[in-house]
């Protein structure tokens, strides 16, 4: 991956769109702009990453931790261990999450959820999370239901600045939330094949697992993992 330079940003007035690529990287088109959502509260909503579900996580490689929750904000440093890190309390089947994250250079993370830990590339669901502001949607972009779906649009801000994630799963329908738009809502029950890396059609897979995160060698932080049981 090329590393991105920042320049001055460049407002579309009569579309009310940002051009991404002026500030962080090289597609130099009209693309939206979009804003982390707010942070959710009320009845049902749970922190995973306050002090009563912070002891909560673990490395599921068993090798050495490779990350730290500290004031709220879950650190992956990125080693070479590398892996993936389970919230171990209890399993999710409908639920609403919100989640943000920001990422270092040429970081690559993911949220997984509805995972079977001992097989989590082929046994759960990841968004992927990238460091590829400015670049093209595609099936391996940040939003992306990793080598499935394609977002509508690559919502990603800059190195360094947070985005949120809001995601839905209720039954078999999936919806998808970056920055304040909404840029995937499928239904898994129509995917009664196998696609993209998945040995086994995804209509098949449970839809009862943990939440992961991924250490994919690269720095990653995260905060605001807050989840309601639908």
């Amino acid at each position: 991956m090329r590393h991105f330079r920042f320049s001055h940003l460049a407002i579309v007035a009569a579309a009310g769109l940002l051009i991404i690529g002026l500030a962080c990287g090289e597609e130099k088109v009209p693309m939206p702009q979009g804003d982390p959502t707010a942070v959710p509260s009320g009845e049902g909503w749970v922190n995973l990453f306050d002090a009563g579900h912070a002891g909560q996580w673990q490395n599921t490689s068993g090798k050495v931790a490779g990350f730290e929750i500290k004031d709220g904000v879950f650190h992956i440093p990125g080693t070479k261990v590398g892996g993936y890190l389970m919230y171990s309390g209890e399993t999710f089947k409908d639920f609403e999450l919100h989640i943000e994250y920001k990422v270092a250079v040429k970081a690559n993370s993911g949220v997984f959820f509805r995972s079977d830990p001992q097989n989590p590339v082929q046994g759960g669901f990841e968004i992927q999370v990238f460091d590829d502001c400015g670049k093209p949607a595609s099936d391996v972009s940040s939003g992306s239901l990793y080598d499935v779906a394609t977002p509508m649009f690559n919502m990603s801000k800059p190195t360094g600045e947070w985005n949120s994630f809001d995601i839905t799963c209720k039954g078999s329908l999936l919806v998808v939330v970056m920055n304040g738009w909404k840029i995937i809502d499928t239904d898994l029950s129509k995917m009664t094949m196998p696609i993209g890396k998945f040995d086994t059609p995804l209509a098949q897979l449970p839809q009862d697992g943990h939440f992961l995160l991924q250490d994919h060698h690269g720095e990653v932080w995260y905060r605001n993992m807050l989840v309601k049981k639908l």
